[in-house]
């Protein structure tokens, strides 16, 4: 008995692929005898011709994965593609580096704590590169004696 007629009919009703066509083997010789595209129709409101559900690949692994990123896993040597400096470039890290510097220094002009002679010296140490972070300006600045170290 052959069905592809009826098979290729009911995937073009229901806007499907011949393969995802579902035909109920128990009632073959019915949908053999239908011929029209009214019959095909009539069978799918019956239950006898249906679309079977689209297959499609799990996000599981890919979600578990990106919880993993999210803690700062999956970022080893043996995941990086590219150049050394391919992740964050140089000048951005430059970039990170000497805003907060500045913000930190301009902070302590305003409040006082440093004049604006040691403001400018301090800001060319900065450019210099002379600071790796804000605590380390910081240490700097309590063995220069100009903080107070706190207990």
């Amino acid at each position: 008995m052959n069905l592809e007629t009826q098979k290729r009919m009911a995937a073009d009703i229901l806007g499907v692929g011949k393969s995802r066509v579902w035909l109920d083997p128990d009632r073959n010789t019915e949908i053999s005898t239908a011929i029209t595209r009214d019959d095909i129709r009539r069978l799918i409101q019956d239950g006898a011709i249906k679309a079977k559900p689209k297959k499609s690949v799990s996000r599981s692994r890919a979600r578990k994965r990106q919880e993993q990123r999210k803690k700062g896993r999956q970022s080893g040597p043996g995941t990086r593609k590219g150049a050394k400096k391919g992740k964050k470039s140089e000048k951005r890290e430059w970039i990170d580096k000497v805003r907060p510097l500045r913000r930190k220094l301009k902070e302590y002009r305003e409040e006082g704590v440093i004049d604006s002679r040691l403001y400018r010296e301090l800001y060319r140490k900065v450019k210099g590169g002379a600071f790796r972070s804000k605590a380390h300006l910081e240490t700097h600045l309590k063995n220069k004696g100009i903080l107070e170290e706190e207990e």
